[in-house]
Parts: C-alpha cells; sequence; structure tokens
C-alpha cells in the first residue's frame, strides 16, 4: 500500500510540474500564424502578458496574470505605443494647470511656435488612438516636455525612459517648442502661454539587446554594424501592461500609482481608447476596423461587432509589432487584458522597409487574441 500511495504521490508531483498554464497552452496552439513564430522564439524576440479577470461578490476585481518571455531588461523598440502615456499625461498635466487656476480644458485652442494649425488636446488624442498620428503624439510631447513625462512615470513606479519625438527631422531636440493657448481661434485673449521648455540630456539606455540586426540604411546607403538603440524611447511590456491595468480599474490602485486625470477627461479618454476610424471620422476603406487593432482583427478588414471593445494603444515600426489591449465582450461577459510584442525582421537590415508585418507579425497577433478570446469563453468562472 506505500509503495502505491508512494507511486500516487510521485505522479501527481510530475503532473502538476508539467502542467502548463493557460497562456502556454494557447502557445501551443496548431494554428500556423502561431506556430511559426514559437518555432523560433528568440529571433521573433516574443514577450507577451495575459491578465485574467474575475470579479467577487462585491464586484471587486481580482486578476491572475500569466507571462512568457517577459523581461524588463531585454529591450524591443516601444514604437508608438509611448502614445499612451504620453496622452494620459497631458491629461494630468491639464488637472494640474486648473488647479493653479489656469482656465484651459482639453477643447481649448492651442497652436506650437514652428505649427500652422490651431488644435486642442482633445483632438490629438482622438487621433492618437484612432489611427495612431504622429504629429498628433509630438504636439504633445511639445505640451509636457522629456523630463516632466519621465518624472510621471517614475512616480508612479513605471519603468520608462521617453526620449524623443516620432517621424520628425527635430526628434532628439531637448527643447520643447512655446505654446499659445486662446479661448478661440478669432479671439486674440491669450488663455495661457507656456514657454520654450529645456529639458536634460538623457543616459544611454544600458540593457541587453540594445545593439539590432547586421545593418542599417541611413542616407540611402547601407551600414553594415547593427543598429544602436541606446538612445531611443524605452517602455517595456510590463509597464505598458501595468497601465492599461490602472486607466481601466484605477479603483483598486493607490493614488500614487494611478492617473490623476479629472472625471470629464477620464470619460472622454477611454472612449477614445475604444473608437474605431471609422467612429474618428476617418475613412473606413482606408482606415478598417482593425486597422490599429491587432489581437483579434488585424489580419482583417472585416467590421469588429459591436459587442467587442477594444481599448487598446498599438505600435509598429523598425520591425516591431505591439499591441496592449483591455478586451470585453459585453454579450459573453468576457474581459481580459492582453499584451504582446513581436519582431518580423526577416534579413536584419533596419530601415529598409522590408519587415513581415502582414506576413507574420498582425497575423500571429490577431490569432493570439483570438485563442485568448476562446479560452476565456471556455473559462470557469
Amino acid at each position: 500500500m506505500k509503495s502505491i500511495s508512494l507511486v500516487l504521490v510521485i505522479s501527481f508531483l510530475i503532473l502538476s510540474c508539467t502542467q502548463k498554464n493557460p497562456l502556454e497552452k494557447t502557445l501551443d496552439s496548431d494554428r500556423e500564424q502561431i506556430k511559426q513564430v514559437m518555432q523560433n522564439i528568440e529571433k521573433h524576440e516574443v514577450q507577451i502578458l495575459y491578465s485574467q479577470i474575475d470579479r467577487d461578490e462585491h464586484g471587486k476585481v481580482i486578476f491572475t496574470d500569466y507571462e512568457f518571455n517577459v523581461s524588463d531588461s531585454i529591450y524591443f523598440y516601444p514604437a508608438s505605443s509611448v502614445k499612451f502615456p504620453v496622452a494620459l499625461i497631458a491629461l494630468e498635466k491639464l488637472k494640474e494647470l486648473n488647479e493653479r487656476g489656469i482656465n484651459i480644458d482639453r477643447t481649448t485652442n492651442f497652436i506650437l511656435q514652428r505649427d500652422t494649425l490651431y488644435t486642442n488636446i482633445e483632438k490629438e488624442i482622438s487621433k492618437i488612438f484612432a489611427v495612431s498620428d504622429n504629429q498628433a503624439y509630438n504636439r504633445l510631447f511639445e505640451f509636457l516636455g522629456q523630463d516632466y513625462i519621465n518624472q510621471k512615470l517614475q512616480s508612479k513606479n513605471l519603468k520608462a525612459r521617453i526620449a524623443h519625438r516620432l517621424s520628425a527631422f527635430h526628434a532628439n531636440n531637448l527643447k520643447t517648442q512655446s505654446i499659445l493657448f486662446k479661448k478661440s481661434v478669432e479671439d486674440n485673449t491669450i488663455a495661457y502661454q507656456q514657454e520654450s521648455i529645456e529639458n536634460n540630456p538623457h543616459l544611454k539606455l544600458s540593457l541587453q539587446k540594445i545593439l539590432k540586426g547586421k545593418g542599417y540604411i541611413y542616407n540611402d546607403t547601407l551600414i553594415e554594424k547593427p543598429k544602436d538603440f541606446s538612445e531611443k524611447n524605452y517602455l517595456p511590456l510590463r509597464s505598458l501592461h501595468e497601465m492599461m491595468k490602472r486607466i481601466q480599474f484605477p479603483n483598486i490602485y493607490s493614488k500614487e500609482k494611478s492617473f490623476d486625470i479629472s472625471e470629464s477627461d477620464y470619460e472622454f479618454v477611454i472612449n477614445a481608447m475604444k473608437t474605431l476610424p471609422s467612429g474618428a471620422g476617418y475613412d473606413k476603406k482606408e482606415y478598417y476596423d482593425g486597422y490599429v487593432k491587432f489581437f483579434m482583427f488585424g489580419d482583417t478588414k472585416e467590421d469588429i461587432p459591436e459587442h467587442i471593445e477594444i481599448y487598446n494603444k498599438v505600435g509598429y515600426a523598425y520591425g516591431y509589432l505591439t499591441d496592449c489591449a483591455y478586451i470585453k465582450d459585453t454579450k459573453s461577459d468576457i474581459e481580459f487584458v492582453l499584451s504582446a510584442t513581436i519582431h518580423v525582421n526577416e534579413n536584419g537590415i533596419f530601415n529598409d522597409d522590408h519587415y513581415e508585418y502582414d506576413e507574420i507579425g498582425i497575423p500571429f497577433l490577431a490569432e493570439l487574441g483570438r485563442e485568448i478570446y476562446t479560452l476565456e469563453k471556455l473559462r470557469n468562472k
């Protein structure tokens, strides 16, 4: 009897050690979109975070977190995902200015020193989430400056280093442009004027895999050495994932970790995060529903069903594709948070515009989203 009991105990321990968590099971999928990536994880630099969401009898949110290959010390280029914290921090700064007696809000018109367009923070944030507009991000960047952005992130204990603008000739300029806020474009009454901000030089990043590939194009010339990303933006997947949880479920976080924005601005930004391009006024043929919704729908131009809401921010550049999303199915009572990044640069050359986004990257993220969604449908809650 003792020997049988011992065998049972050993069998149970072996089974417990070999049992895979839900994310690992998903990545074992025989779907080609996932299989071809998982066969070469290191080459594709895959990192994934998945949070199941349950609620207790009082409705309090309980997270169960799973991760795959995630490391804050291994660098990947975050691309447009940096627009997510910058949008939230811009709303935080508005609230701070209001508390100092400066009467401007997200609809107050402003113009940058070297700009020709009057706009407002609401419009720029809407463009950031609807189509990932670079100029919208750059305008908010000028409003905030590198030092302010990074101080805010550090105060919330979020690892990150935002250093530069996107697709701009003056991307790394440490001096921001001055900004003029006006009550109306026609009215010359100045509501608020912000002078140029001189930001501190930033240190080069010291992370694993900061040198990438085997070459890059510079001024139409191939430079045959790895590309150095040490002066680029840094926003690890864990920080992105945490931001999504904190903005979607602010009540379960301390004031220090939350984004301090007004109730009206909070409602606005949450709605902007899920608004499809057509809902923000963009042409549906060019900006289809899945244009910047990589999980589940990135590989199709079909409409996203109304009962599926995706609050997210993507990034794609230099062969890196990243998505961070809170996905909710109002019909089936499903909700989860999913973040992932993948690199697709078969030839190892940067800036040659030869990246396998449509062939490998987006199909992987779309199928990953669908597999997790199916898992959630079958999960006992």
